[in-house]
């Protein structure tokens, strides 16, 4: 056995930007939660909470976009992905329900979560795990991971 010869496995680098996008995802589904116990308990300290973690989402979010723009612009192996335009277009629907739902959770009282917050909060998240499934059978396609199909 020479340990001296070169691996013939491919290489699989991990993106940056995916590596920062639990964080937005985190922060959304963490608000979904915060509707959730608002539409419950009427107390106003969830709303708060909501409309931080949406701020905090879309920042995060953002960050990581800037990520994937630059990883696409500047890394040649990553701009041969086919579906990378899929998940830019997730990213941005994401990010647009999430800065949606932020103008909605600044308004005062009841209605700003109930009923139009809570469903802008649950597209949210449903919408991300569905990305995040896409992107997630595309990274095993690409690798060559065999068994997930």
């Amino acid at each position: 056995m020479n340990l001296n010869s070169a691996s013939t496995a491919a290489t699989v680098t991990t993106p940056v930007h995916s590596l920062l996008v639990p964080f937005p995802v985190v922060c959304f589904t963490l608000a979904l939660l915060t509707d959730i116990a608002f539409w419950q308990t009427g107390h106003i300290m969830w709303q708060n909470f909501s409309a931080w973690l949406l701020f905090a989402g879309i920042i995060a979010g953002v960050i990581a976009g800037v990520a994937g723009v630059l990883e696409f612009l500047f890394r040649r192996e990553r701009r041969r992905q086919g579906a990378v335009w899929l998940h830019v277009i997730g990213y941005v629907l994401i990010l647009g329900l999430a800065f949606v739902n932020n103008l909605v959770h600044a308004a005062d009282g009841w209605t700003a979560v109930v009923p139009y917050g809570l469903i802008l909060s649950a597209a949210t998240v449903l919408l991300a795990i569905l990305f995040a499934l896409l992107g997630r059978a595309t990274l095993y396609r690409q690798s060559g991971v065999s068994g997930y199909e």
